[in-house]
């Protein structure tokens, strides 16, 4: 039994071993939203999309809590993030037991509060996730182990994404990232498009394309 429950598509093209889209939905959503697009991508790759483990009723689920304080600002409960870090490192582990997955070639697909965990989980372990495609989110340091800048990010790459008048995650932290993977030394690619918080279609197919085989 694997620690999330998820939705899985199996490779088209199946190997001896296969390559791992892993999906983090966003906060309020669920597995099958990401999902929906899973016969779009890649033939090669095994396509999951997991459940995030807190329950927020009707279908909805989050990665970590969202609270306001008296001022009606938003902060976000660290702790629980750093759960759902560790939780999606153990998944990857469990899938990659479950499923002929080749470990060196596992990419995350986040979306909002998938995609700040998508930068956590690969800041932290690199040497466990090859690629990230981070949708309208941002890096949050506090979420990373404490000490993820000694790493060596060499072999990861990172496509990054934000709807210019973004109204839930402001595009200016997104436009944080580039200069903070270039720091260090990670490559990447950071894309707007004129869309709020969601996915445009341009958007899509260009991450799509940014996974194929170069």
């Amino acid at each position: 039994m694997a620690s999330l429950h998820y939705l899985i598509r199996e490779p088209k093209v199946k190997r001896e071993k296969n390559p791992l889209l892993l999906l983090l939905h966003g906060y309020g959503s669920n597995e099958e939203d990401l999902f929906s697009f899973a016969t779009e991508l890649p033939d090669e790759y095994y396509v999951v999309s997991a459940r995030a483990p807190h329950d927020l009723m009707y279908g909805s689920y989050a990665w970590y809590a969202i609270n306001f304080d008296a001022d009606e600002n938003k902060f976000s409960d660290i702790d629980q993030a750093i759960e759902s870090r560790e939780l999606i490192a153990g998944f990857i582990g469990e899938l990659i037991d479950l499923f002929p997955i080749d470990p060196g070639q596992v990419t995350l697909i986040g979306f909002s509060q998938g995609s700040i965990l998508s930068y956590a989980v690969a800041l932290s372990y690199p040497e466990k996730i090859k690629q990230v495609v981070a949708l309208s989110g941002y890096i949050h340091g506090g979420m990373a182990v404490e000490d993820f800048m000694e790493n060596d990010f060499s072999n990861l790459r990172i496509f990054a994404s934000h709807g210019s008048v973004d109204q839930v995650i402001p595009v200016d932290w997104a436009r944080k990232t580039k200069p903070f993977l270039d720091s260090l030394g990670i490559e990447n690619s950071y894309k707007e498009y004129p869309v709020g918080h969601g996915v445009a279609p341009q958007n899509f197919y260009d991450f799509r394309n940014w996974l194929l085989p170069n």
